[in-house]
């Protein structure tokens, strides 16, 4: 009747579901949890933690004790900071810096969402490219790879930290249509659809979610409706901070299971009863800022696990107009017509069409040429021998020939080449009583001829083919067959 402390802390540790959250359904179904042994569990992972942070404490450059960093990124783009430690690590991209500040406005890689990049002006004036922030022991590592720099990190004074404001604004955009796709799904697809995984950016959103289904045209068109509507109302953004999870859960929350909450949270609600989510990210003032959202595309990850892609604003945008232009350019090519869809209808039927014409006209060119090599044939050593250099449009058409001349001629050893488009072909065909009596093998007799036409190939023993990149040589490996057989 007690789920062990060790179980509670790996739900906790590993898959990010609260322990109060665990405890709360225990009670539900008359358990109990073992909280020492979950304070045990804790309390060696917090010394495991310790260990670690002592051995990579070598390689920073401490210039200030200081453990903790204050995240201003919600509120402000720029900050005043101090720099706290820095190293250089070598990548397989080349030598990077990872600095620490004591207070910054750039969030760092959490929850699908990516780091923040800007700069950092030291109180030297030097202006450092911040390439990447992601969080490590609950520091915020600015990644940089720009060179020598120990001088200017060590500089006394503050230095600013601003991030690409407008590189966050496109962020925070696919971020908040996330919150709002996620809810439009639930309403079209059903309540069944969870979270399994995201990744946004500037440019798009990536989200994995569990259905059992491919996601239809129809119900796609439906979201995407569903989330424009809620763009163009404009909503603000309630966001709540610090707030303990369990009132958190009651208040509707979306808890994606697999995430680490603290036992405070904070709630990100566009619409009460719509899009209610824990989340740690950044997000726009107001849904009217992410200005347009259009599915790119849709698919299958795994059983039971499809994956959207999406984008939003000034990239929907130009996804929009180059569609437009691509139409107009279609219209142009096929001189304006009236119905553009009923007009390349009627291209494809008039291809499909002639290409059955032109396949009508090879096959009649096919039987001809059999006709005209049956003639060709020589009977030499108790077997019918054809070695011919044939016309023919396709590897496809040598091995019909092939085929169409074994029907009428017994003990037929054929070899035809061909050159299609400056690529030569080889086939060989060998009657199957001869493959037994003689100790013949197609495959291994074409390998030796696809030589001289630097190409390789193979097949089974009574029919190989063969392809290489030297037309020129083709006349040499016919010769050289008809000297292994004549």
């Amino acid at each position: 009747g007690i789920i062990p402390g060790e179980v509670v802390f790996e739900l906790s540790d590993t898959f990010g579901f609260p322990v109060d959250l665990t405890a709360l359904i225990a009670r539900e179904k008359g358990l109990k949890i073992d909280e020492e042994g979950f304070r045990k569990a804790l309390a060696a992972q917090k010394a495991r933690s310790k260990q670690d942070a002592a051995k990579e404490a070598a390689d920073w450059v401490e210039l200030r004790d200081n453990d903790k960093v204050e995240f201003l990124g919600y509120d402000s783009d720029e900050t005043h900071s101090q720099v706290v430690k820095y190293r250089k690590v070598k990548t397989k991209g080349g030598e990077e810096y990872h600095i620490v500040l004591d207070k910054t406005p750039f969030y760092a890689e959490m929850g699908g969402q990516v780091g923040d990049t800007g700069t950092l002006t030291t109180s030297d004036g030097t202006v450092i490219a911040i390439s990447d922030t992601r969080k490590e022991n609950d520091l915020f590592i600015h990644i940089t790879r720009d060179k020598n720099l120990d001088n200017a990190l060590a500089a006394p004074g503050p230095a600013i930290a601003r991030i690409d404001n407008n590189r966050r604004k496109k962020i925070e955009a696919n971020h908040t249509a996330t919150h709002l796709m996620l809810a439009a799904m639930k309403q079209v697809l059903g309540n069944h659809v969870t979270q399994k995984g995201s990744f946004l950016n500037d440019e798009m959103l990536r989200f994995d979610f569990s259905h059992f289904t491919k996601v239809s045209d129809e119900e796609l068109r439906r979201i995407e409706d569903i989330v424009n509507g809620k763009i163009r109302v404009n909503i603000p953004l309630d966001e709540k901070r610090n707030v303990p999870i369990q009132e958190a859960l009651d208040m509707g929350a979306n808890a994606t299971f697999g995430e680490k909450y603290g036992d405070f949270v904070r709630v990100i609600t566009f619409e009460n009863g719509f899009s209610v989510e824990l989340c740690g990210g950044t997000h726009v003032p107001s849904t009217g800022e992410i200005g347009i959202f259009k599915f790119i595309s849709e698919g299958s990850v795994s059983a039971g696990v499809r994956r959207i892609e999406a984008i939003t604003g000034e990239k929907a945008l130009d996804l929009i107009r180059r569609q437009e232009e691509t139409i107009a350019g279609a219209r142009e090519l096929l001189k304006g017509p009236a119905d553009l869809l009923k007009a390349i209808q009627a291209l494809i039927d008039e291809k499909t069409n002639l290409q059955k014409r032109v396949e009508q006209l090879e096959n009649d060119k096919l039987q001809s040429l059999k006709s005209e090599l049956a003639g060709r044939i020589a009977h030499v050593n108790g077997i019918s021998l054809l070695v011919e250099k044939v016309e023919v449009s396709n590897a496809d058409g040598l091995k019909q020939l092939a085929y169409s001349l074994r029907q009428n001629t017994p003990d037929l050893i054929a070899v035809l080449g061909a050159d299609i488009a400056g690529k030569p072909q080889l086939a060989v065909l060998i009657d199957e009583g001869l493959v037994q009596a003689r100790n013949l093998h197609a495959g291994q007799i074409v390998k030796e001829l696809a030589r001289d036409i630097r190409g390789g190939g193979g097949g089974q023993p009574f029919f190989a083919t063969a392809g290489g990149s030297d037309a020129s040589g083709l006349d040499n490996a016919l010769n050289r067959a008809r000297t292994l057989f004549g």
